[in-house]
């Protein structure tokens, strides 16, 4: 009986992953950003894709390592975001794969997200890419600035040193019992 059990689950757990992504789901996160910069504000923006762009996601297909947004005529736009070819369209039908993408944002937003990258030296870093309850593909933004290599080992040794007190906390909490 455990067996089928397990079974189960594995099933379960396979056909998770190739269905698709509708609502209220993450399809990537960007968890570099938060070990190479201090993330200070996060703003959510839409994001203009076309209809192979969005298949992709919905398969939960996209790298936002490397990615970064930044003013371009005007508007911002979401800069080496990966978004892999979708596999079940033709070749016509491709688009490419770290093309700009425009983020969809108020003007008052935009200006005011400008002036904050060209005067106080942060940069627009995208920390997540999702599915709001909507349906509609969002993407959350950071404006963060670099962290230097100190800043970067301060961070290691505090997650290591919070690593090592749950351990502690966890081994004595068992032997207590």
């Amino acid at each position: 009986m455990c067996l089928q059990k397990g079974n189960k689950a594995m099933a379960e757990k396979k056909s998770k992953k190739t269905a698709m992504i509708s609502t209220d789901q993450t399809v990537s996160d960007n968890r570099r950003a938060k070990f190479d910069y201090h993330l200070e504000r996060v703003i959510e923006a839409g994001i203009m894709l076309e209809g192979t762009e969005v298949k992709s996601l919905r398969m939960g297909q996209c790298n936002l390592t490397d990615s970064h947004a930044g003013e371009k005529e005007g508007n911002i736009y979401l800069f080496n975001a990966y978004i892999p070819e979708y596999q079940k369209a033709g070749p016509k039908a491709q688009h490419e794969t770290r093309r700009p993408r425009l983020l969809l944002l108020k003007k008052r937003e935009i200006a005011k997200l400008i002036g904050e990258v060209s005067r106080g030296g942060y940069t627009l870093i995208p920390t997540k890419v999702y599915f709001n309850k909507k349906g509609l593909a969002k993407v959350e933004l950071a404006l963060a600035k670099g962290k230097q290599q100190h800043d970067k080992r301060e961070t290691i040794k505090q997650r290591d040193w919070d690593r090592q007190k749950s351990r502690v906390l966890k081994g004595q909490g068992d032997s207590g019992e």
